[in-house]
């Protein structure tokens, strides 16, 4: 984002912080909720979107057009959060839109935290990048630009109904709608924030092996002392490392599996 739109993006995220204060998971999951259903509007009608984001015209009017258009259809602390966004000027009409989708999934995982689920969302989260990785039909099918939105969304509700966190349901369905490439990216990016609320950062770790809870716990500890911040750490087994594990942390890898140090080696002795 430019800067215009950085300072629109963190005015927003107060409104929605006054607007959720004090209140209880439930409504706090419906404004997620409701911002999800105001971004697919928005989706679907160009000229809404344009018009709420237009800077030649005034913040007064456009909030005044977002009462008009969504007043009575959506909960008062959902429409003090989007008239406070369509405010605020954008550098591009896509910042709006992104902006409310991250507010939405804050929204959703912040209910999560008050019901005590959130460390269930985001594993879930996780193993469904997983899945996704490890099935290219199914990520094909989730992906693919000429099949509708609506169509992905069933699709993932076939697959996940009754298994999953509603929460994780209502953010895999809304990452998956709009995911405009990797689908198994956005749902690492939804971990992420998880993580990144509660203060955490996030190791994706490839393991030869399965790791013990005392050894997951010592790995945590460790990269924890390395990047003064708490570390939540994501598994998944991968049988070609022969040995040890490879740690990604942001643009950050650490390669301390048997095929690494082959590979070094080789490169040594070249």
């Amino acid at each position: 984002m430019y800067a215009a739109s950085r300072e629109a993006s963190s005015r927003a995220r107060e409104a929605l912080s006054a607007a959720l204060s004090a209140t209880g998971d439930i409504t706090i999951a419906t404004t997620g909720s409701e911002l999800f259903a105001v971004v697919d509007v928005l989706d679907d009608q160009r000229s809404l979107r344009v018009a709420l984001a237009d800077k030649s015209v005034s913040s007064s009017v456009r909030a005044e057009l977002a009462e008009r258009v969504f007043g009575g259809k959506i909960s008062a602390a959902t429409l003090a959060v989007l008239t406070t966004a369509v405010a605020q000027d954008w550098s591009r009409t896509r910042d709006l839109v992104d902006t409310l989708v991250v507010l939405g999934q804050e929204a959703l995982l912040r209910a999560a935290a008050d019901r005590g689920r959130i460390d269930a969302v985001e594993d879930e989260l996780f193993r469904l990048a997983r899945i996704i990785e490890d099935n290219p039909n199914l990520e094909q099918a989730l992906t693919d630009h000429a099949t509708s939105q609506q169509a992905k969304r069933e699709l993932l509700a076939r697959l996940l109904t009754g298994k999953v966190e509603d929460i994780t349901m209502q953010l895999a369905e809304q990452a998956v709608g709009r995911s405009r490439g990797d689908a198994g990216i956005a749902f690492d990016q939804l971990s992420e924030l998880a993580a990144s609320l509660r203060k955490q950062i996030v190791a994706y770790v490839r393991a030869a092996t399965e790791l013990t809870q005392q050894q997951r716990e010592q790995l945590a500890a460790s990269l924890q002392r390395i990047y003064d911040k708490p570390v939540t750490v994501h598994v998944q087994i991968d049988t070609s490392l022969l040995a040890g594990v490879v740690i990604r942390i942001g643009d950050d890898v650490i390669d301390g599996s048997a095929v690494g140090r082959l590979r070094r080696l080789r490169q040594s002795l070249a």
